[in-house]
């Protein structure tokens, strides 16, 4: 009987564990108006993560297709299926994702240091960007 307890304790920890990664399928959050955005998949490979855009979820026929202010490799680029994310490492044994990883807006072709927190049990994830001491915050939402 103790061992049963014992394997489905280990099994729920591993889980609410696993669930406090940035890995996984995620809905952004504007900043400023609140709406979603877009659906970002964030995988890790070798310690390292990286992200994509999946879909957007903005209803705006005018809206941006490519990334024409992009200054990298991303420069003229669609914007579905693109790498927002590159270089983010676990910083220690805390639950901070940075390790001078970049987050690109191909909204306006910025890129920015980031640092991502998940947060209430890997619900929502905080993805802070910071040029020198200025810094943006959104709350992503996970996706089931």
């Amino acid at each position: 009987m103790r061992m049963g307890l014992w394997v489905v304790a280990t099994l729920m920890s591993g889980w609410a564990q696993a669930q406090m990664t940035p890995v996984g399928q995620w809905r952004s959050i504007d900043d400023a108006t609140g709406e979603a955005k877009a659906e970002i998949h964030i995988v890790e490979q070798a310690g390292v993560l990286s992200a994509r855009v999946v879909r957007s979820l903005r209803d705006k026929p005018n809206a941006r297709k490519n990334c024409d202010d992009c200054v990298d490799d991303r420069k003229g680029q669609p914007i579905i299926g693109m790498e927002i994310l590159r270089g983010v490492r676990r910083e220690g044994n805390e639950n901070l994702w940075a390790g001078g990883g970049k987050i690109l807006d191909p909204e306006n072709g910025k890129e920015y240091t980031v640092r991502l927190v998940p947060l209430e049990d890997g619900k929502r994830l905080q993805v802070r960007g910071y040029i020198g001491p200025f810094y943006r915050t959104q709350i992503w939402q996970r996706m089931p």
